[in-house]
């Protein structure tokens, strides 16, 4: 028997996968430590299967510590030890501005103050060392730390091609600092542009602790109770063992999520259709991901609460809209829903568990889409009255009839769930018209059909077990290991040889971190045309032919941009 078990900002769930079906478990998030939530889901499922903790083979988790703490800026007191006069570069960032006419556009305050910045007595340049690391300087600048330092992110400008000087400062930094975390940024995000590189590693770096103890308190208590030590979904759609998703605390980020857009993957292939949307609206957000080929798609990265992540990543994109998104209104008088929710405590107003504000599910009640009399799980019994006294305070503020607040809950929740689809689909050259809707999560089904019609999408995929799907992706996940090397090859250089070469470094590098048993091997090639600043993944074979290789980013490019340069010379950046 296999469980899985997924956190989400309301309920926990759980999923007993075995030879006879499954067995699903809920219980309420425990925000304070989502251990407490994930051991009562488990208990449940396993008192409605019948079975004993001792049945279980497996036990994989996806949750949201990681994200909950970056978001939240909860993070590890963290130092960073970069190239001598890049210690700033996290402050710095990119030019690029996100609200392009705000003249005061904020941006999220850096994990590392100036304080903890150290920089390394070295140089490296693209072709090896041009000056040996100083360890001496460097372990006189580490001393000179707080003591309440527990991290320490190491990012030398030229360690993704030469990490010699890394592995050094590590040693440095493990002899001055032995009960810090150590994360380096070859070993987190091998990548080559800077910033992204040592942003990616510093969140790891102040992830990692919180990651290592919230892991830790589970498997004792899995363990304590006669269950398997638990394996961890990464943002990659892959399970890796518990030690290996606490010592890289940046690649849980997307844990949550990655679970749900597996199982969406899944069910498309299980129900015929290779291209869908899969659509999982919770209790606290909607997140929607794009299944293309039978697979879901991944990006190289992305931001999570403003900061950026150069590592793979299930391609989710989410809005603040799920079942306790709470409705509001604005300054201009408009009708608003969320990114604010009830979450698990003390939930929407229907709950009956002191919740006064308006939110979606308490709307879906009122318009008759919810059962007041039906059992839920968690023992949540529905209140009417509860949820009409919500929505009318919000419907004398806009001079509407209870029912017209209602309705006007809903449309509004789901604009901002097609708006949502539309991001994944019509944004990236994908006609959303030729794709399956897969709905799921809490209330995924219950808005689906409205978003189908909205976006003209003519079949809606609603699993049976939709409501715990994300817990059901887990279970069904297989352990893999992402491998990313920056190759930086262009026109004639790029041969066959040359990339198969780099594609077996990195599969003996990935095959020894699963261990035995037997693996499959999946290339992806990130391609842009010279000049360009930004690339494309392009899945391949693991010796590819580069003419191939060519034809298909010219189609992609195609595809996604309208237009293609067959006299532009081609360049190969990444290799994952």
């Amino acid at each position: 028997m296999v469980l899985g078990v997924d956190v989400g900002g309301t309920f926990t769930d759980a999923v007993l996968l075995g030879p006879d079906g499954i067995v699903t478990g809920k219980a309420p998030t425990t925000p304070d430590d989502q251990s407490e939530g994930v051991m009562t889901a488990v208990r449940e499922a396993l008192r409605g299967a019948g079975a004993r903790p001792a049945d279980v083979q497996r036990l994989v988790h996806g949750m949201t510590v990681g994200t909950n703490a970056l978001l939240e800026g909860r993070t590890a007191p963290t130092a960073l030890v970069a190239t001598e006069g890049f210690t700033d570069l996290e402050e710095l960032g990119r030019q690029a501005r996100r609200d392009l006419y705000r003249l005061c556009a904020g941006h999220p305050p850096p994990i590392v103050p100036v304080g903890r910045r150290v920089a390394a007595p070295e140089r490296c340049g693209p072709e090896g060392e041009l000056r040996p690391l100083h360890e001496d300087g460097l372990r006189s600048r580490l001393e000179g730390l707080d003591d309440d330092v527990e991290s320490v992110a190491v990012c030398l400008l030229w360690g993704f091609r030469h990490p010699d000087h890394e592995r050094q400062v590590a040693t440095a930094v493990a002899d001055v600092l032995p009960e810090a975390h150590v994360s380096t940024s070859h070993d987190t995000a091998g990548v080559f542009r800077e910033y992204e590189r040592l942003a990616t590693t510093v969140v790891d770096a102040a992830l990692s602790p919180l990651l290592r103890r919230y892991l830790e308190r589970l498997t004792a208590r899995a363990v304590e109770e006669g269950l398997p030590a638990p394996e961890v979904m990464l943002s990659s759609g892959g399970v890796a063992d518990a030690a290996t998703a606490a010592a890289h605390g940046s690649w849980t980020v997307l844990s949550g999520p990655a679970g749900g857009a597996v199982a969406a993957a899944r069910a498309a292939r299980l129900a015929g259709a290779e291209g869908a949307v899969g659509f999982d609206m919770g209790g606290t957000s909607c997140d929607v991901s794009l299944v293309e080929g039978g697979r879901v798609a991944v990006t190289s990265g992305r931001e999570v609460g403003g900061r950026s992540l150069a590592l793979p990543m299930v391609d989710v994109y989410t809005v603040g809209a799920g079942g306790g998104s709470i409705a509001w209104i604005d300054a201009g008088g408009a009708l608003r829903v969320g990114p604010r929710s009830a979450g698990a405590s003390p939930g929407p107003a229907c709950y009956g568990r002191g919740g006064e504000e308006a939110t979606v599910t308490d709307a879906d009640l009122l318009l008759g889409y919810l059962h007041a009399g039906a059992p839920l799980a968690g023992g949540v019994a529905l209140d009417t009255d509860a949820a009409e006294e919500a929505v009318g305070a919000l419907a004398r503020q806009l001079g509407l009839s209870t029912e017209e607040a209602a309705a006007g809950i809903v449309r509004v929740a789901d604009a901002e769930m097609a708006q949502a689809v539309r991001v994944v689909t019509v944004e990236r050259g994908v006609d959303p018209r030729e794709l399956a809707l897969v709905a799921f999560g809490g209330a995924g089904p219950l808005h689906a059909a409205r978003i189908a019609d909205e976006l003209g999408i003519t079949r809606v995929i609603a699993p049976s077990a939709s409501g715990v799907l994300s817990a059901l992706g887990l279970a069904v996940s297989e352990r893999r290991r992402d491998l990313v090397e920056s190759v930086l090859l262009a026109g004639d250089a790029i041969t066959r040889r040359a990339v198969a070469d780099v594609v077996h470094r990195l599969a003996r590098r990935g095959r020894e971190e699963l261990g035995e048993g037997e693996s499959e091997l999946r290339a992806t090639y990130e391609l842009r045309y010279a000049g360009q600043a930004f690339e494309l993944a392009i899945d391949g074979e693991p010796e590819p032919d580069p003419a191939e290789l060519r034809r298909a980013f010219d189609r992609a490019h195609t595809e996604r941009y309208a237009y293609d340069d067959p006299d532009a010379e081609l360049e190969l950046v990444t290799v994952r």
